[in-house]
């Protein structure tokens, strides 16, 4: 393959997908744990999780695959003899994102805000039986906004990280 052949189809690559679906994809791994108002564990409700991409279920304690948008992703979570627990959990914009529209264009960027790999939940949600909570989005993840940039550096790879707890 000569050189131009490459240069084109590394170049229509990069404008005909997004940087972070190609890192981190549309979809996420989320773990949903269930408890009482005096903060004792819930085991076994029952948790529907849903956004405006679609709706997911999954007993607590538990893991679920739920696909990523801009959208808050809300849950209900039941369990005979206790009140329904509600959370509303928020999501980020990934600092990739935004290193996108400089390496891969606006075409890049407009996929990555389509399809949702743009956008982050906490991985670790608690819902609260017989309450209603909102859920900040995590905090966007430094390290992964200077590699998106070009600008990485090993101390802000080996830095600890701080994971926010609801």
């Amino acid at each position: 393959m000569n050189k131009t052949n490459l240069v084109v189809l590394m170049s229509a690559a990069l404008l005909g997908s997004g940087c972070a679906s190609i890192v981190s994809g549309t979809n996420q791994s989320l773990t949903v744990e269930t408890r009482s108002k005096e903060g004792q564990p819930v085991a076994s409700a029952n948790c529907k999780l849903s956004n405006n991409k679609g709706s997911w279920y999954v007993t607590s304690p538990g893991s679920v695959v739920v696909s990523r948008s801009y959208e808050d992703l809300l849950i209900n979570c039941e369990k005979e003899d206790q009140a329904p627990g509600l959370a509303s959990v928020k999501s980020s914009t990934k600092g990739m994102a935004f290193g996108n529209i400089l390496f891969g264009g606006v075409i890049g960027a407009g996929v990555d805000i389509a399809s949702g790999a743009a956008y982050d939940y906490p991985t670790m949600i608690t819902v609260l039986m017989g309450g209603n909570v909102t859920v900040d989005a995590p905090a966007p993840d430094k390290a992964q906004s200077q590699a998106a940039a070009g600008t990485i550096s090993t101390a802000a790879v080996n830095a600890p990280t701080a994971e926010a707890k609801p």
